[in-house]
């Protein structure tokens, strides 16, 4: 994947309609404040504190119940899982031959992967093994441990899950891995359950965004959201066609479990709150559909084709999501710039320069989507972010791997197991995957948070650490 050597360019096709409405929302309870002063001089003091009364009670009943984040867990490999690059790369020459595996090392060295990055057992055979069975292994390994860490962290009795949400990509197994859960924790019958597959690496705000909408109409519940990507044990790539053996070198073994919650009971307890959810789909493009392509390759081999477009591509869907995005979480005096400066260079100048809003302004935190070093660099140079900015996503592909949709949270982990959390900050879970899809996920911290460890247990202290001059953007 090439290093991107460009910046987003909001001016193409810039959804003004859009940043009008948002503005305007943004004025409207100064409007609304100003219309109540007006008619509390005159004479209609009692019609108009009854009227405020009356638009008071139905704003506050109609807002939906807030959303809470309990806690979460991350799956740490254990230590029998450890793949280091050279042993990596010797399976690939025993396997492939020198020329591909000099290919894979190439590709290895400028990943930003570390060597302590894990894969599951079947990838460890020679050559690795791809079957149900060992698919089921792998499941149940992440699942199980992930959840069974979050459920004691929290202590919640698994009775009182009202609401299950699993997203995995590859391994769509019957029964499906909800079921699974259900079977293992014993789980109401009453449960709402959702397994979503085929989503990317962007379904962990999907699935947190399908969890919210479900507790909005169902008051008093839990949710239990699963995040994974059983990938290597079902879609190991065997064959020889380059653009499927990259994925080979990049995905890892990762899961998150995550506690939501909208009793008001967990107001007190809970880590984060949820603000929005706000997802992009450019599928209907033909090069965004097909630049993350599960496919057989001539020889009837199953892998992903990763095409050279994919970083174009996601800038384009990046640039997209950020217009909606920026209407609910910049300021409404970004805004005004930007419109300001749209409407210039289309009625007074038209050379006049594009304001580009401050998106690296809006949050104290960001995860970004540990999908590869250039994933990571695409973002930071269209969004202008600092080398701290995006520190927690490098530290995370450095010694996870691409964990798919579940490494946002093990970012969020390094901030917390650094004890940068604060209460009041905002956080950013930023996803791009197939489809061509970008979603994000936007909390607010409720409290602060203590030094939570969690997968980074044991490591924490040696991060961040310094990267070879080779993986450096």
């Amino acid at each position: 994947m090439a290093t991107p050597n460009r910046a987003l360019n909001f001016s193409s096709s810039p959804p003004l309609n859009l940043n009008y409405h948002s503005i305007l929302n943004s004025l409207l309870p100064f409007l609304l404040t100003a219309l109540l002063l007006s008619n509390l001089s005159s004479s209609n003091l009692l019609l108009s504190a009854l009227l405020f009364l009356i638009t008071a009670a139905l704003y506050f009943s109609s807002r939906p119940r807030p959303v809470y984040l309990i806690d979460h867990a991350c799956f740490k490999p254990p230590e029998w899982c450890r793949v280091p690059n050279a042993a990596f790369l010797e399976h690939s020459r025993t396997i492939l031959g020198d020329e591909l595996a000099e290919f894979q090392m190439r590709v290895l060295e400028r990943s930003g992967l570390g060597e302590e990055t894990s894969l599951p057992p079947p990838a460890h055979y020679l050559p690795p093994v791809t079957s149900l069975s060992g698919s089921h292994d792998e499941a149940e390994l992440i699942v199980f441990t992930a959840v069974d860490e979050l459920l004691s962290k929290t202590g919640v009795n698994p009775k009182d899950i009202n609401v299950l949400v699993v997203n995995c990509n590859s391994f769509a197994p019957v029964p499906s891995l909800t079921s699974m859960i259900i079977n293992r924790y014993k789980l109401g019958s009453d449960v709402r359950s959702y397994n979503l597959s085929g989503m990317g690496c962007s379904a962990s705000p999907i699935s947190i965004g399908l969890a919210r909408d479900v507790l909005r109409v169902r008051p008093e519940s839990t949710a239990l959201v699963f995040s994974t990507e059983i990938v290597v044990s079902p879609a190991w790539y065997t064959g020889t066609r380059k653009s499927m053996l990259i994925p080979n070198c990049l995905f890892r073994m990762g899961g998150v479990a995550v506690l939501l919650s909208n009793r008001g009971r967990h107001h007190g307890d809970a880590k984060y709150r949820l603000h929005y959810v706000v997802r992009t789909h450019t599928g209907a493009d033909d090069k965004a559909h097909q630049c993350l392509y599960q496919m057989e390759d001539n020889e009837g081999r199953l892998g992903i084709s990763l095409s050279k477009e994919v970083m174009p591509i996601s800038g384009e869907a990046l640039k997209e999501h950020l217009m909606v995005l920026g209407q609910l979480v910049l300021p409404w005096w970004e805004q005004l710039l930007f419109v300001g400066t749209l409407l210039g260079r289309k009625f007074i100048n038209p050379k006049w320069k594009i304001y580009v809003p401050q998106f690296r302004k809006a949050f104290e935190h960001i995860c970004v989507h540990a999908g590869g070093r250039a994933v990571i660099d695409e973002v930071q140079m269209n969004l202008g972010l600092s080398s701290e900015q995006v520190e927690a996503s490098r530290m995370t592909l450095h010694r996870f791997g691409n964990t798919s949709s579940s490494s946002v949270w093990y970012e969020l982990s390094y901030m917390e197991a650094k004890g940068r959390m604060k209460k009041g900050d905002r956080v950013w879970q930023l996803g791009l995957g197939s489809g061509f899809k970008c979603n994000s996920s936007v909390w607010e911290c409720m409290k602060n948070i203590e030094k939570d460890q969690g997968p980074w247990s044991g490591c924490i202290d040696r991060y961040p650490v310094e990267v070879p001059e080779v993986l450096k953007f």
